[in-house]
């Protein structure tokens, strides 16, 4: 029997969901039915479709006691919403039903493990207890299991808190068996992740510290993911109060891929390198999936806790927008990443030149537009003379525009949305450092009404932005202090 809470919820989006118009919304990149939206949760393939789950507040476009709103996709970049999956209805989720994973049980249904969340105490001196919860559907509703909450404090190790104990991430085993890791943290809040087992998902015990942070990645550690990838064992986690760090890590909250190897006597991660997994403004709590053909490919929420009140239009009724899916694999011993193929397949009107000569300020005709891919390389055009930097312009008109930019003596790419015409003032800019390569860089940038991805260097690094300068800013110029060669393709998309 579906609850009340889960009926109001379902209406509210039937009601008001489709008065919001294609018009507004990005073509490919998926945002809430209505109201709120954050954390990827749940993203699985279940009976031949892609299933992505989100945090949710279909009631407002600020966050709010969470729910789970729920899209299918056959390509994952064409969604079909579905009804609210789960509301905040029992004692121990009373206070919102937060992130988690799904997983296709052996007797065919889907299993969602989710975090649940309730007040302790009133007003100033209230806390939440988190537990991990589950619910069993068929793809479409759910229903939360009577044996809730599957794990809580008495399954915590000495000194971790309850009160910071979520997100967790479920796989099945080789075996048939289950696993799943969670993040916590001590009272100093630094961050740990714990490994838990089943035999049949519902059952669930403690085995180990799978991770622990020494204190130089942030704080406690959010939305953890634990995959094998060519070869590597991979955690990817997304930190608290992250500390700058010679330009890998910015200040606040961030996103982490640690690479190494899984102790299977002790049950414990090595870890071996890390990285930050986006070098850009707007991109967190990334979660994985394993495709059918056998790619590992990954979503984050492309937005940053630190932007929210400023980058919120008050004309949409939503907020929130999830990444381009991205094909994940280790190379030299670092993460890459690159768009998912399947975007070409929505590839239309191909624009190129060879060997353009930008010296100062230049446009090329026909290379504009806010749903597109453009594709550069740029290299000195004398060798021995190096240009001193090199400027891309978008969502550009006579007031408004962001820009990256690259100067390759310091090797520093930065992307820069001060000018993009928000209301208030908030994170604008952010800075990679990028292997020297004699002033040589690829580009590879992918722009959807709202928002900008830039791939580096085949996917040596990542940086992403929401840009919600007005869609009809369509604008792209080229600058160059020095001079520089440029290859320049442009594929409009979805057109």
């Amino acid at each position: 029997m579906i609850n009340q809470n889960l009926i109001l919820a379902r209406a509210y989006e039937d009601a008001l969901g489709p008065d919001i118009s294609s018009n507004d919304r990005p073509s490919f990149h998926l945002t809430p039915r209505i109201g709120w939206m954050n954390d990827p949760n749940g993203f699985s393939y279940y009976r031949g479709q892609y299933h992505l789950f989100y945090q949710y507040n279909p009631y407002d476009v600020v966050w709010d006691a969470m729910h789970w709103g729920h899209a299918v996709s056959h390509d994952l970049l064409h969604w079909t919403y579905l009804p609210c999956a789960l509301a905040p209805d029992e004692s121990y989720d009373s206070f919102g039903v937060f992130s988690g994973s799904a997983i296709e049980l052996k007797d065919g249904r889907q299993l969602l493990m989710y975090t649940g969340v309730r007040k302790e105490g009133h007003d100033r001196d209230s806390r939440t207890i988190q537990v991990q919860c589950l619910a069993v559907g068929d793809g479409l509703d759910y229903r939360k299991y009577e044996g809730n909450p599957v794990l809580d404090e008495r399954c915590l190790p000495e000194g971790m808190s309850r009160y910071d104990f979520r997100d967790p991430k479920i796989w099945r085993e080789d075996d048939g068996s289950y696993r799943c890791v969670a993040g916590t943290c001590d009272k100093d809040r630094i961050g740990s992740l714990l490994l838990f087992s089943s035999k049949d998902g519902f059952s669930w015990k403690y085995e180990s510290i799978l991770a622990r942070n020494d204190g130089s990645l942030g704080s406690m550690w959010e939305c953890p993911d634990f995959f094998r990838l060519d070869g590597k064992d991979v955690v990817l986690i997304s930190p608290e109060n992250m500390l700058s760090k010679d330009f890998e890590y910015p200040d606040g909250n961030g996103t982490v891929c640690l690479i190494g190897r899984f102790d299977e006597k002790q049950k414990k991660f090595i870890p071996e390198a890390d990285q930050a997994v986006d070098c850009g403004i707007d991109f967190y709590a990334p979660q994985t999936i394993l495709t059918p053909d056998g790619r590992r490919v990954m979503i984050g929420w492309m937005q940053n806790w630190g932007n929210c009140r400023q980058t919120r239009s008050e004309e949409l009724m939503w907020f929130g927008q999830m990444s381009l899916p991205r094909e994940l694999s280790i190379r030299n011993g670092r993460l890459y990443q690159q768009p998912i193929r399947e975007l070409a397949l929505y590839r239309s009107r191909k624009v190129e030149y060879r060997d353009v000569l930008i010296d100062g300020e230049k446009t090329l005709e026909n290379i504009e537009g806010r749903r597109l891919e453009l594709d550069l390389r740029i290299r000195p055009a004398d060798p021995g003379n190096i240009y001193r930097e090199f400027t891309l312009r978008f969502a550009q008109n006579d007031r408004y525009y962001t820009q990256l930019s690259y100067r390759p003596h310091e090797s520093l790419l930065k992307i820069d949305r001060k000018f993009s015409g928000p209301r208030q003032a908030y994170i604008h800019q952010r800075t990679a450092r990028i292997d020297r390569r004699g002033g040589e860089l690829t580009l590879q940038l992918i722009l959807d009404r709202f928002s900008i991805e830039v791939f580096v260097n085949g996917g040596e690094k990542v940086m992403t932005a929401t840009v919600l300068t007005d869609p009809d800013a369509k604008g792209i110029s080229f600058h160059a202090d020095g001079a520089v060669i440029a290859d320049v393709v442009k594929y409009s998309l979805f057109a």
